[in-house]
């Protein structure tokens, strides 16, 4: 499991919600809510989502076979997307269908402390592992805004329980809204309301975390933090003297695949430009410990043919590198970092 801390959070989140799963259930038998009914099944869901995050966790932990020699990494945001599909399907269309039933049907809540009272205990539990996935997610979230940390996460686990304690909160505070209506009215169609507007809310947090972990399983390039990190390890002033082009690929949250085209001096021997590879891949680990797929490729630059377009990964128009740890003007392909 990452190295952010996920294991807690996730373990937490699912104490939670088994306990606010039994509790919501037992007040819809005594109540008839059916708030209560789609509360219930919505801490189910995120039950068995926090169960397919701690078994993605594992299985990503398997080692590198032939058949898939860059190892088991991406199980993560497989698992991570099979919890949207859960969450859509199981949490948000149930709750959805037994809203407008309810709505159809109004019946009069019976029993109210029932589901007034596991209501306000579930909030506390959920404040309780809502707190605990903030908590977790500082360690590594830095300056970043909230909404960039679910955004560019790379690491599936944390947005996706903060985000389902998130929902599970609102969820809460639209069934005590539901409930509380529908006692003051005595008109049950208000619990309905609550259990639709619960759906309506699911699904909308499915489709955000279906399009995060996409464009991860789809391949997303290293944050741009890392990729100034690692132009400007490869670079050495003598023998590497610039980047022609380079490509990074995350193999899973802690791993990433470093491949650049090097610019190196034309009269250099070929076991000096092995030193300085093989140097350049130990400082690009020293600065970016999850580079640990690297492979660098040497070639002569020749500006004449860059400024034709003829030279092998450059656009045309590129002055020679400067030798700086920064190329010349971008390569229009380059990794940006951003994901989307």
């Amino acid at each position: 499991m990452s190295a952010s801390g996920g294991t807690k959070a996730i373990v937490a989140a699912l104490a939670a919600n088994l306990s606010i799963a039994v509790a919501k259930f037992v007040a819809f038998l005594f109540s008839g809510s059916s708030s209560m009914l789609a509360e219930s099944v919505h801490s189910l869901a995120d039950s068995g989502n926090q169960g397919l995050l701690l078994l993605g966790g594992k299985k990503a932990k398997r080692e590198a076979t032939p058949q898939h020699p860059f190892g088991y990494g991406r199980e993560r945001y497989i698992y991570a997307f099979l919890v949207s599909i859960v969450l859509f399907s199981v949490g948000g269309m149930f709750a959805v269908y037994e809203g407008y039933e309810k709505i159809k049907d109004p019946h009069e809540i019976t029993a109210w402390y029932w589901p007034v009272g596991v209501l306000v205990f579930a909030i506390i539990a959920e404040l309780f592992s809502f707190r605990t996935a903030i908590k977790e997610s500082n360690q590594t979230r830095g300056d970043r805004s909230w909404t960039e940390f679910v955004r560019r996460s790379k690491a599936p686990e944390l947005p996706v329980v903060l985000l389902e304690d998130l929902g599970a909160l609102v969820g809460l505070v639209l069934a005590l809204g539901g409930v509380g209506l529908a006692l003051a009215t005595g008109n049950g169609v208000w619990d309905g309301i609550g259990t639709l507007c619960i759906g309506v809310l699911l699904i909308v947090i499915a489709i955000i975390l279906a399009a995060e972990t996409k464009s991860l399983l789809l391949g997303e390039s290293a944050g741009i933090e890392e990729v100034e990190k690692i132009k400007a390890a490869v670079v050495d002033g003598d023998t590497v003297t610039g980047i022609i082009h380079m490509r990074t690929l995350h193999l899973g949250p802690e791993e990433l695949l470093v491949a650049a085209k090097i610019a190196v001096q034309h009269d250099d021997t070929a076991a000096e430009v092995a030193n300085a590879i093989n140097a350049a891949e130990n400082r690009i680990r020293e600065a970016v410990p999850i580079a640990r797929v690297i492979y660098l490729e040497p070639d002569i630059f020749n500006a004449e043919a860059a400024a034709t377009g003829t030279n092998p990964g450059k656009p045309a128009g590129t002055p020679a590198p400067d030798g700086s740890g920064t190329p010349a003007p971008k390569d229009p392909g380059a990794p940006t970092g951003l994901g989307h």
